[in-house]
């Protein structure tokens, strides 16, 4: 938190119970079904225990602060889950994360990744790759195709399978245009070091300005890493859709060698504060505290 703080990070404190509608709202079914509900006796309205914290960071921001100028907060409590998440991960992380409030800029998302990364060098984790994708590629190639709700939803499924012959019947059976069909399949295939952009620009030359935003936005985020951490390896994955109804843009995820979960996470996600009625723009990362704690035991 010391250096959360240094960053220019203030430390803001929530609630471990509030309202429903304030835990789980911009974050879509899968933190639902990882929160504790009771009913609070008094109201008879539905409340919860923060399963994460963001959501309660975002309207921090959006009402008891509401400035007009970014602001950066930090948190640090305990979380309670449904169900373990991941193999071997507990039902009660202690959640640490910061979060950046009112700036669109790909600098954020810089700030905010090497910041989780100097976060992990603090509690003695020196090795972690960093994995990244961009919600607004395949966002951007769906709409261009004109796929409905439920095709999108069946091509996202078989996308996080990486099930490739089960893609290809798709793509095959909707009878789309073959420059739209050439770049949705070859998503599956564009993973690994930073020479996967510059493939995914040959690909994605006739795609339209959203999709090429994004990935421009990769390549200026992969070019100041690795100009800040030069050591830090960094692999890409363009059909990595985790939190694809939550996020809007970058995410990020950081990995130990030889532990297969992430240690750490985050990502644009501008939307949050709109139930507020302050949709600013947002970027953030979070960490399990008790994890990095028995990886450098």
């Amino acid at each position: 938190i010391d250096q959360l703080h240094s960053w220019g990070y203030e430390l803001v404190v929530p609630p471990l119970i509030d309202y429903l509608e304030s835990l789980l709202t911009g974050t879509g079914n899968d933190l639902k079904l990882q929160t504790f509900t009771l009913t609070d006796q008094v109201s008879g309205r539905q409340m919860g225990i923060r399963a994460d914290m963001t959501p309660q960071v975002a309207r921090i921001d959006a009402r008891q602060l509401g400035r007009e100028t970014p602001t950066r907060l930090c948190y640090i409590g305990t979380v309670l889950h449904t169900r373990p998440d991941g193999f071997a991960g507990g039902r009660s992380p202690l959640q640490c994360g910061a979060e950046l409030y009112g700036s669109a800029s790909v600098e954020s998302d810089i700030e905010i990744i090497r910041l989780m990364l100097a976060t992990l060098e603090k509690t003695g984790i020196t090795e972690a790759h960093l994995d990244l994708a961009h919600v607004g590629i395949f966002r951007g190639l769906v709409q261009q195709a004109g796929l409905n709700p439920q095709q999108e939803a069946e091509l996202f499924d078989a996308l996080q399978r990486k099930a490739v012959p089960e893609i290809n019947n798709l793509l095959d059976a909707w009878a789309l245009d073959a420059a739209q069909v050439t770049m949705l399949r070859a998503l599956v295939e564009l993973n690994g070091g930073s020479e996967v952009l510059d493939k995914a620009a040959e690909v994605f030359a006739s795609a339209s300005d959203d999709v090429r935003a994004a990935l421009e936005d990769l390549k200026q985020i992969a070019a100041s890493l690795q100009s800040y951490l030069p050591n830090t390896p960094m692999f890409f994955d363009l059909a990595e859709l985790r939190g694809y109804h939550y996020h809007t843009g970058v995410m990020f995820s950081a990995y130990l060698p030889g532990h297969g979960q992430a240690i750490a996470w985050g990502g644009r996600y501008d939307d949050i504060g709109k139930v507020f009625g302050r949709a600013r723009p947002a970027t953030g990362f979070s960490t399990d505290l008790k994890q990095l704690v028995s990886l450098t035991d």
